[in-house]
């Protein structure tokens, strides 16, 4: 009996021991599964949180791609979709005589557009005809229309240079605090600048065109093609005008440093094109912009291209213009005498690093 019950009991320890190994290892070859599900679980809960780097560059690409590109005044009145024999990619053109004003080529010219910075062609007129002097001293301020547009000058604040650099590079770099500086140092300040310029106009019959400020990045300085070629008719007649909207290059003081300056239009330095006068424009609202007086197929012309819609558009529109003037038959015309040369002071070479100085200008091309 005794026996029976011993071999009962054995039976018994045996059966759990048994069971507590098979459990042991149920659990052992379970544990990698688990580890595996785990694994895979934790980056469901991580993209919930927006925690991973991937969900985080494709919720920055999508954010990117989100953002609306702001259209052009010319855009939003369907300018741009006028037929032109040439093809343009600018909404507006115009090719004048400029002795006879004989209209060579229009599309949508009586169009009334902002014009950005060939504002400061009209800036520089004024400021002449209030014959200030060229070699007195002005300070760059901070321009009042403080935006991401104006964040590019190389004009430092508090700069000292004379009203001739300032508007030296107001019209061949195109700088904004330069012409900002020029017009609030006009007799009377920015309004009284503001209003002679609205003046001149009216006295140049400019008639579609109004001036609120000096520098062009107001959208509401506003003009027709038209109208800006009776401006650049005007404004060739000064050589101070021809030479310092032409000059490739210069050389310019600025505080402690030399920093050479480039012409913002990169015609003036093709051997192709002989340009006279010229003003680059660039703003959102008005799209790329460039007046011109040139000499092609044996004529002097005035050229308005307005609200181009590529960085580099305005010099294609360009040279479209010129070949196909010069696949017209050659009409008969007066000799072009060369202009007299004008002689402008330089200032000394680059002496410093300009690494740091960011780029000049807003409408570079």
């Amino acid at each position: 009996m005794q026996v029976e019950n011993w071999g009962t009991s054995l039976g018994m320890r045996l059966g759990v021991w048994a069971a507590g190994v098979a459990a042991f290892v149920c659990c052992v070859l379970a544990t990698p599964v688990m580890a595996a599900n785990g694994s895979q679980a934790r980056p469901a809960i991580k993209a919930k949180g927006h925690s991973t780097s991937g969900n985080s560059a494709i919720s920055t690409r999508r954010k990117a791609r989100a953002v609306p590109l702001r259209p052009s005044s010319g855009q939003r009145l369907g300018l741009h979709g006028a037929d032109d024999p040439l093809a343009l990619r600018s909404s507006v053109a115009l090719v004048m005589d400029q002795d006879t004003d004989e209209v060579l080529f229009s599309k949508n010219a009586e169009a009334v557009l902002p014009i950005a910075s060939i504002t400061k062609l009209m800036t520089a007129i004024v400021v002449l005809d209030a014959e200030q002097p060229m070699d007195e001293p002005l300070k760059v301020t901070k321009v009042a229309l403080d935006t991401p547009r104006n964040n590019r000058s190389r004009l430092k604040v508090g700069a000292e240079l004379t009203r001739g650099e300032l508007m030296h590079l107001a019209l061949m770099s195109s700088e904004n605090r330069a012409a900002y500086a020029i017009g609030a140092a006009y007799p009377g300040g920015l309004s009284a600048l503001v209003q002679a310029m609205n003046s001149k106009a009216r006295e140049l019959g400019m008639d579609d065109s109004h001036f609120v400020e000096p520098t062009g990045l107001s959208s509401d300085n506003r003009s027709s093609a038209h109208d800006l070629a009776l401006l650049v008719k005007a404004a060739y007649q000064n050589p101070l005008l021809r030479e310092y909207s032409t000059d490739p290059d210069a050389n310019v003081a600025v505080g402690r440093r030399t920093v050479q300056f480039r012409n913002t239009n990169s015609l003036v330095r093709n051997p192709s094109w002989e340009v006279g006068l010229q003003k680059t424009g660039y703003i959102s609202e008005a799209g790329r912009c460039v007046v011109m007086q040139v000499q092609l197929a044996g004529r002097k012309l005035i050229m308005v291209l307005l609200d181009s819609t590529g960085r580099y558009s305005r010099i294609g529109d360009a040279e479209r213009i010129r070949r196909w003037l010069g696949a017209l038959p050659a009409t008969p015309h007066a000799a072009i005498r060369p202009e007299a040369p004008v002689t402008v002071e330089r200032s000394a070479p680059v002496t410093e690093s300009e690494r740091d100085l960011g780029r000049s200008g807003s409408d570079a091309f």
